[in-house]
């Protein structure tokens, strides 16, 4: 299946800053351009995500808010809420799950895009923990009887949208917004050498690294029949 029409309201959730752009930057571009209202969402912290032994985590805290801030206003997105749980020791349970599921009957969206918890040989436990936090926080906040304590209306999303799909079945179509997403990804400098190929080193880097996002997108795009896409498995809620 390939293209969702152009969603009102949309909730991307991811376990750290930078996640979201990766998974499905080029789809919240598309949608912003075309009048969608989105929030993008941050489960932890980001206080680990550096090989540079002279930085702290405070010091690494602020800067990946400001990068993600950053990040959001290249993909045209309305709003960045930060859960602000600790980089690595997100654990998975009611809490949490009822954290998502307020996020959720907050923000109201039409479609929630998060990490897919059945992702074969994810390693990180952050993205596995906010996978099950997505899938089951949009069907606890669909249900009233869920959290009443959240004293807010019960709300249904149409579509659960997860990126590193252990089985995609959904195609976004990216081609006119990759250059958006690379300008995201680009925002989030502390990570251009953990995850991004030293992409901040000089130009031969970077253009480096925009041809594997480029390659990657081609590839999801080749089992839809696009020249870039952002490929899902979709779940109807």
């Amino acid at each position: 299946m390939s293209g969702l029409s152009t969603p009102g309201r949309v909730l991307a959730i991811g376990a750290h800053p930078d996640d979201i752009e990766f998974g499905a930057g080029g789809t919240l571009a598309r949608w912003a351009q075309s009048g969608s209202h989105i929030v993008m969402a941050v489960m932890t912290d980001g206080s680990k995500g550096t090989w540079k032994p002279e930085q702290s985590s405070t010091e690494l805290v602020a800067l990946r808010r400001v990068e993600q801030e950053a990040a959001a206003s290249a993909l045209g997105a309305a709003e960045v809420v930060f859960v602000g749980h600790i980089d690595g020791e997100l654990e998975y349970g009611m809490a949490v799950r009822s954290e998502v599921a307020k996020l959720i009957r907050t923000h109201a969206p039409d479609v929630v895009l998060s990490h897919d918890p059945w992702a074969k040989y994810e390693i990180h436990p952050d993205h596995r923990a906010t996978g099950w936090a997505a899938v089951d926080g949009a069907l606890a906040a669909r249900d009233h009887l869920f959290f009443p304590e959240h004293g807010l209306a019960h709300h249904r999303p149409d579509s659960l949208l997860l990126w590193r799909a252990a089985e995609p079945d959904h195609w976004e179509d990216i081609e006119g917004t990759l250059a958006s997403k690379l300008a995201a990804l680009m925002c989030h400098e502390s990570q251009h050498h953990t995850t991004m190929g030293n992409a901040g080193d000089g130009e031969a880097q970077r253009r480096e690294f925009e041809r594997w996002v480029t390659a990657k997108a081609a590839e999801q795009g080749d089992a839809a029949g696009l020249n870039a896409a952002e490929a899902f498995k979709r779940i109807h809620l």
